[in-house]
């Protein structure tokens, strides 16, 4: 029996990076198609990808997570196949469906690797299925393609997130002594967005912003008063014309503003990325590291979620969460025991979720 019917082929669903640095110009070219880059800002952009020898750490990472959700459908009795298709590079994914339906699989389910609701985060992804839905159809052959919900508040992500948080702290009082409330702040890090695609990601949602800071009161709840520290949300990688407004503070600039004010140490807790890609190893280990040298604070970065064990749990148990959705049968919200903070989320999303000003590639109707 088909553990997973009606679906019969899972995928892992991500951005993509270069794997050499010949690859690093065309990869920024997929990233960036339609809005008129030219080519010697993308070189400057790349520089980034040099600096890590022209290959960006997310492919090794989805890798290692493939395996990991393979070790745990294995541990459920669950052997349907699990493929990794990307948005931006090899493996593609319209190329890897196709092979899956030559094989006869056309019902799929998509595990994302983004855990908010946003236009970049959540309704690009289902505007890529929906070319590969449409690119396939042309070519004569019909398939389906679902996703899991955005999972901020998911058991497995919070909790996973929680104790990486503590080991955090642990690593950064080793460092300066004690916790010091009145010298040291946990600054929670997540990925800049446009002022506009913030606004629309909370029409159908909570919206961005507001799923983070959810998590955040959620993992403050959970620290004991000698753990607890000020904290707040801030933001890196923003890109794009300066004229446009992004979500702000930055990280580095917080931190200037924070040394001004007699702070002398942060703990960078990484809630908006799931595994050490690029905006982590450069924004944040790299760049932000820099300026709190710069400022002779104290620094740690805490883990992102990557393979913990918790998080690829819970990354299935939302698999089977929507397959029990499809299949017409009641699923219960999850919930934390003793959490105040983090509302319990279940379902699909709405077909009205994060649309953004601009109309973006036409999709297929999507399950309310």
């Amino acid at each position: 029996m088909n553990k997973t019917a009606p679906i019969d082929t899972l995928v892992l669903m991500s951005f993509g990076g270069p794997e050499a640095p010949e690859e690093v110009v065309p990869f920024l070219k997929n990233v960036t198609a339609g809005r008129g880059i030219p080519e010697e800002r993308l070189e400057e952009v790349g520089e980034h990808y040099y600096g890590f020898g022209g290959k960006s750490p997310i492919n090794d990472q989805n890798k290692a997570l493939l395996q990991a959700l393979r070790e745990e459908l294995e541990r459920r009795g669950i052997d349907t196949p699990l493929i990794w298709g990307n948005r931006n590079w090899e493996p593609y994914l319209t190329d890897e469906v196709r092979a899956e339906a030559e094989a006869g699989r056309t019902r799929f389910l998509s595990i994302d690797t983004s855990a908010y609701s946003s236009y970049s985060s959540c309704r690009q992804y289902r505007e890529d299925f929906a070319k590969t839905i449409q690119e396939l159809s042309a070519e004569g052959t019909t398939v389906t393609i679902d996703k899991i919900r955005q999972f901020y508040n998911h058991p497995g992500y919070a909790q996973a997130c929680a104790l990486l948080l503590k080991e955090g702290l642990v690593d950064f009082a080793k460092q300066v002594g004690a916790l010091d409330a009145g010298k040291h702040r946990i600054l929670f890090v997540t990925h800049s967005i446009p002022n506009v695609m913030q606004d629309a990601s909370a029409v159908a949602t909570s919206g961005y912003q507001a799923q983070h800071e959810e998590l955040m009161a959620h993992l403050l709840e959970g620290l004991s008063e000698s753990e607890a520290l000020p904290a707040e949300l801030v933001y890196c990688s923003r890109s794009g014309s300066p004229e446009v407004p992004w979500l702000e503070p930055d990280v580095n600039d917080r931190m200037r503003e924070l040394s001004e004010d007699g702070v002398t140490g942060v703990v960078l807790v990484p809630i908006g990325f799931i595994c050490d890609h690029m905006e982590v190893a450069f924004d944040l280990d790299t760049e932000a590291k820099e300026t709190a040298a710069e400022l002779d604070f104290a620094f740690t970065r805490v883990a992102t979620v990557g393979t913990h064990p918790l998080f690829v749990s819970g990354l299935v148990d939302l698999v089977e969460e929507r397959i029990a959705q499809l299949r017409g049968e009641q699923t219960a919200a999850p919930v934390i025991a003793g959490s105040t903070a983090l509302t319990p989320g279940s379902g699909a999303c709405s077909i009205e979720c994060c649309r953004g000003r601009i109309e973006r590639a036409t999709e297929p109707n999507w399950p309310a």
